[in-house]
């Protein structure tokens, strides 16, 4: 039994009864697509701009008042967050080591993927042994050494150990760390001050036996020495005769 042919598809009604059916859709959706690329267009251009704007406030700052002014104006730049360890730098060299933690642990709030958190780390540690607190110095270097082992950091905190160590009279500690470092980071520019280290504390041994011990007696207990031996008289040599007198 013969079947009826499919009926014929007139393609360009179809396309345009699809187009006054979702015209405002597409044209909205148009616009805002558009509007989405304007707006990052335009945001790019400016936080490009705010970014080197930044950058060039910073090559010019100096003082610790400067570096704050960039961090409060150009917040979420590149250069803002330089201003930070350049800031805490400032401060420090002013001998304003807790601040100069403030500023640091500030930055590493806010920045805590950025490249120099191991550097501020280290910055901060060091601030903590200028102010005596070796023990808390102590601690964050070990921090430093566990949480960035394969960072150039690492071998700097772990020789930065040796020296509080040193001063603490716990040599056997120093020794042990300086062994770790020729062991972990032969390689590391750090390795040769720690050999030149590991030679200090090494204790002095020598082939040579200790001279003996004399024992100090005080002179009026001490035996008088033997009188030296003199030596016998010499024999009387006969005397001889008298010369006869001229006459």
């Amino acid at each position: 039994m013969p079947t009826a042919p499919p009926p014929s598809r007139d393609v360009a009604l179809e396309t345009r009864f699809f187009w006054e059916r979702f015209k405002k859709s597409i044209i909205a959706a148009a616009i805002v697509v558009l509007l989405a690329a304007i707006a990052f267009t335009g945001y790019r251009f400016y936080s490009d701009r705010r970014a080197t704007a930044a950058s060039v406030a910073l090559a010019s700052a100096n003082t610790a008042q400067e570096y704050e002014q960039i961090i409060a104006r150009y917040a979420n730049t590149p250069a803002a967050a330089d201003a930070y360890i350049l800031l805490a730098e400032a401060q420090r060299k002013e001998r304003k080591f807790a601040e100069a933690n403030k500023t640091l642990e500030a930055f590493i709030t806010k920045y805590p993927k950025h490249q120099f958190v191991s550097t501020a780390k280290m910055a901060m540690a060091a601030n903590l042994d200028s102010m005596g607190k070796t023990n808390e110095a102590l601690v964050m270097y070990q921090q430093i050494v566990s949480a960035y082992p394969n960072s150039y950091a690492a071998p700097l905190a772990m020789l930065s150990q040796v020296y509080i160590l040193k001063g603490k009279n716990r040599n056997d500690d120093a020794r042990r760390i300086c062994e770790t470092m020729l062991t972990q980071y032969r390689t590391s520019f750090w390795a040769g001050e720690a050999m030149q280290q590991l030679r200090l504390l090494k204790p002095i041994t020598t082939s040579t036996p200790p001279p003996a011990v004399v024992p100090t007696i005080p002179p009026m207990l001490a035996i008088p020495a033997a009188p030296a031996p003199q030596a016998p008289p010499a024999p009387n040599q006969p005397q001889s005769a008298p010369s006869p007198k001229k006459p």
